[in-house]
């Protein structure tokens, strides 16, 4: 995540030659050591890849392009930890689940400090004092079009999981063979992004020079944020897509979704990017939501009480 903000800080457009350069680094990981160069029949059928294909590329690139239409960072991030929410209502909508009102209840909470962030932030938009009043209109009318790109891909990812989640109970556990063709198969989609991404493969390459630790190796340093970048999230979609086999779709939203939140208290302190009261009310209300939803005091009771023993036993 430090190396994608150092990216994004310097050119806010970057995320699709961000995004290119992870795809095409677990495709070609994934040619070698997954397929065999091609040799390995696939555990699942194709046409069930293209479908999961389709929903990840849209939702990547949506997402990146949301930065672009006046969505900072930190809301990014926290409007796409209601991933938890999306999942529960599609969920219940398409696998006719039901939860417990202690669940429904974190939701409600999640749901509250998602909601607490938007608006505070809606208000930062519009009453930017830099702007005349048709300037602000403009700005606030694309804040909202970024605003709907977001939603649209918090659903679309949250229906893509219930849709591994089907197909793993099909087909068996193959969470290699589908992180592999998951990144494989969108690369020619990305001949539609190819003018933005050469452009920032230029902008890249003329950025201060960098020499790298311990190798001596001098290179552009943006190069370096992307190279850094993408290793480290190989590390991580690699466990993501491991989970998706062992968990339900929800549970795996949990986790990511923790995930994101610690990625965006790291990047505030950081990056000492602008974060009011309210956006840490908000923040707290989706935390301890996601709490109330694992039932992690249940966990810590018996755990507590064991604890609690262990003197007198002694």
């Amino acid at each position: 995540l430090v190396f994608l903000l150092c990216a994004c800080r310097q050119f806010p457009g970057c995320g699709n030659i961000v995004t290119f350069s992870q795809f095409l680094f677990i495709a070609v990981e994934g040619f070698i050591f997954e397929v065999n160069f091609g040799r390995k029949k696939p555990a699942i059928p194709l046409r069930y890849y293209f479908i999961m294909v389709t929903m990840f590329f849209t939702v990547s690139v949506v997402n990146n392009y949301a930065l672009n239409l006046n969505i900072a960072m930190p809301l990014h991030m926290i409007f796409r930890s209601g991933s938890l929410i999306a999942s529960m209502a599609l969920g219940i909508i398409i696998l006719k689940k039901r939860y417990s009102i202690f669940k429904y209840t974190s939701i409600a909470l999640v749901s509250l400090g998602i909601f607490t962030c938007t608006f505070m932030s809606a208000k930062q938009v519009a009453s930017d004092s830099g702007l005349n009043e048709e300037d602000g209109l403009q700005v606030f009318l694309w804040w909202l079009l970024g605003i709907a790109a977001l939603t649209f891909a918090l659903l679309m990812s949250a229906r893509m999981g219930i849709f591994q989640e089907t197909l793993y109970k099909q087909f068996g556990k193959h969470s290699k063979e589908a992180l592999f063709y998951n990144h494989a198969l969108p690369l020619p989609g990305f001949l539609l992004l190819a003018p933005n991404i050469y452009h920032h493969a230029v902008l890249f390459s003329q950025s201060e020079s960098f020499q790298v630790p311990g190798i001596g190796l001098t290179m552009p340093i943006m190069w370096f944020y992307l190279l850094m970048n993408v290793i480290t999230q190989y590390v991580c979609i690699r466990g993501v897509f491991i989970l998706t086999t062992e968990c339900t779709s929800l549970t795996v939203t949990l986790v990511v979704t923790l995930r994101k939140f610690v990625s965006l208290i790291f990047s505030i302190l950081y990056f000492r990017n602008p974060f009011t009261a309210w956006h840490w009310l908000g923040t707290s209300f989706v935390f301890v939501g996601t709490l109330m939803y694992t039932e992690v005091w249940n966990s810590l009771g018996p755990f507590l009480a064991r604890w609690r023993k262990r003197p007198k036993e002694e």
